[in-house]
């Protein structure tokens, strides 16, 4: 009746295994370390860099626990700071020239003291890393902006107006005018045989678009109208894509902060988070949030004098020199074609001969000028040049094969990724939509620290004093139920350590929290188990029976508790969302804990004992008989 199978005892050790393995790493710390990221959006690193970093640290005669190269970025460990700070300025002088701006941002850091041996045992495919922390226990800045998604429709619905009436003029159908609204277009046309020509017209020209013929507002019928609507998904399309645009821009300007590990990420339909750990200076973070980023169209210059000044001799008064990001310096022409803020849109594609490439359109201003150039120009080069902070560097330089206007490729991209990487650095620019910071949050390193001890002490007292409670109460039972409470603890600490959940001061509450409700359930249970005592079960049948019947009640009140801490996490923000991740994955562990767990414990204890006289489970109170009182 109370024996557990082999496999539910195999499973409970591997469950305790996987939680002390994942759990272990929290218990060791940082160590100083150094990160090597790149400081341009046209500089990229690879795995190449770590053999350079271990070169320069060699070089020095410094040693560090190990350099890896961790996705667009170089680590290396140390055993102390002075080490740390001798490495940095090591590894900068091999990647930075002197007196040149920096193209690389080495910055001071923090790593895991996880032991080789641990970090090797990947249990369930992850390598065993500690939780991340939150600003409010690390330290660092938090900003919470608001995407302007109105200014983005209307953006659109511009760029689209001006595309309508390109497609009228080109195709000579006669149109008297062309208004917008919020998310609609108004073509109005002359007569009924422009409006059969436009419709057809507009409808596969412009698909993102649903066109339809009103009805005429007088009663002659002489206005001829389509009216164009946003189709919903295109108009969804549109908002992700500015939000995927503004993090990718957001990404490129934190990179030259030197932050470890930035958190931009999208928070419901509208609002982007910013997270920078460690960084005290707000006004710095916003400066670079919030700095100005543009692209320029010009033509290149080929000519004898440009190669003259290229290998060192004068550039004349209306031609500039630029390096670029992936090859040799180039000379171009001061005029400007066209600029970011022409730009619609720029996606990786491929040309007609299957090779990469990438696809940009522009505005109808931009398509003009685009026309006009290239029609004068055909066979020579064009470079893209990247401007930040008042200084520009050439992305790409490719020949105009011939004319084009709003929409061209780009050519001779080599590589998919590379395609990629231009049609990001082309978007990224300049961020799609304006923001404004509604939230902005400054914890100071010191209050982190302070926060951690405090957090974490309340956490052991509140288990201790839960851990005296039950035992003294209800003797054996209480110590299975602690122990239950442990081991509930320590898979908590593994789920969030696996998952790298950020950890945050209102998750050290949640944590506390789900001490109490996890306990709880023991309390059920042991209750449960004693009023079957009472009725006079034998006590095999009132374990047997304690566990199943409160089972019921315990798995109703974890599921009201878990819809709430759902409902948290789908439309909380910030601390809230902290709380209810830990407090969601607390409810999970409790329910395996406090049941199969401590049952298992108590099977272990008492399954094996045919005669069974009593529990060790407190005091059993029996309701005394009924007397009568007479006169």
């Amino acid at each position: 009746m109370n024996r557990y199978p082999i496999w539910k005892y195999l499973t409970l050790l591997a469950a305790l295994l996987i939680g002390l393995v994942y759990t272990l790493p929290n218990l060791y710390g940082e160590a100083p370390a150094v990160q090597l990221s790149s400081g341009k959006a046209t500089v990229k690193l690879d795995d190449g860099a770590v053999q350079r970093v271990e070169r320069a640290l060699d070089a020095v005669g410094l040693k560090a626990d190990f350099v890896q190269w961790d996705g667009n970025s170089v680590k290396a460990r140390f055993s102390d700071t002075d080490t740390q700070l001798k490495a940095k300025d090591a590894i900068d002088r091999e990647f930075n020239a002197e007196g040149q701006d920096a193209q690389y941002i080495t910055a001071l850091h923090l790593l895991p003291q996880t032991p080789t041996w641990l970090r090797k045992l990947r249990l369930l495919g992850a390598e065993p890393k500690p939780m991340y922390l939150g600003l409010d226990l690390r330290g660092g800045v938090h900003f919470l902006m608001q995407v302007d998604m109105k200014a983005v429709v209307k953006k659109r619905i511009d760029t689209r107006l001006a595309e309508v009436r390109s497609l009228m003029r080109e195709q000579n159908i006669r149109i008297s005018g062309i208004t917008r609204s919020d998310r609609s277009i108004t073509v109005a046309l002359r007569d009924k045989e422009a409006l059969d020509l436009a419709l057809p017209l507009l409808d596969r020209e412009q698909a993102d678009l649903v066109w339809a013929a009103p009805a005429p507002s007088t009663p002659q019928g002489d206005e001829f109208k389509l009216v164009g609507t946003f189709k919903p998904e295109a108009l969804r399309l549109v908002q992700e894509d500015a939000l995927r645009q503004n993090i990718a821009t957001l990404h490129n300007r934190v990179n030259e902060l030197g932050v470890a590990e930035p958190i931009i990420q999208q928070q419901g339909l509208d609002r982007i988070v910013i997270q920078l750990p460690g960084v005290q200076d707000t006004a710095r973070a916003k400066d670079i949030i919030g700095r100005t980023a543009n692209l320029e169209f010009r033509m290149a210059d080929v000519s004898a004098a440009a190669r003259e000044a290229l290998a060192g001799g004068a550039v004349s008064s209306d031609r500039e020199k630029f390096t670029v990001g992936r090859g040799a310096p180039v000379v171009v022409f001061r005029d400007v074609i066209a600029n970011g803020e022409m730009l619609t849109n720029a996606q990786a594609q491929f040309d007609q001969f299957n090779q990469p490439a990438v696809s940009v359109s522009l505005d109808a201003k931009g398509g003009r000028r685009m026309r006009d150039t290239t029609r004068a120009n055909i066979g020579k080069p064009m470079a893209v040049i990247l401007f930040e902070k008042g200084k520009g560097e050439v992305l790409t330089v490719a020949n105009i094969q011939g004319e084009f206007g709003s929409q061209f490729q780009i050519t001779g991209m080599g590589t998919s990724e590379a395609s990629k990487d231009l049609a990001l650095l082309l978007r990224a620019g300049a961020l799609a939509a304006p923001m404004e910071i509604i939230e902005e949050r400054t914890i100071g390193p010191t209050l982190g620290a302070e926060n951690i001890s405090k957090g974490f002490d309340s956490v052991a007292y509140g288990f201790a004093a839960i851990a005296v409670f039950m035992c003294i109460y209800y003797l054996l039972f209480g110590a299975f139920s602690t122990l239950a409470l442990a081991f509930n603890l320590l898979l908590l600490v593994a789920a969030l350590s696996l998952l790298q959940a950020t950890l945050t001061l209102p998750g050290i509450a949640a944590i506390a929290l789900t001490l109490g409700m996890a306990i709880d359930a023991n309390v059920l249970i042991n209750e449960r188990i004693r009023e079957e005592l009472r009725d006079g079960a034998a006590p095999q049948t009132a374990i047997n029976t304690g566990y199943d019947r409160a089972f019921a009640t315990i798995l109703d009140s974890n599921i009201t508790t878990l819809i709430a801490g759902v409902a948290l996490l789908a439309f909380g923000s910030g601390p809230v969302r902290g709380f209810a991740v830990v407090h969601c994955l607390g409810i999970l562990t409790s329910m395996f804990s406090a049941v199969m767990f401590s049952r298992g414990l108590v099977n272990l204890w008492y399954g094996g004992q045919k005669k069974l006289k009593g529990l060790s489970i407190g005091q059993v109170w029996k309701p005394q008989e009924n007397s009568s009182i007479s006169n």
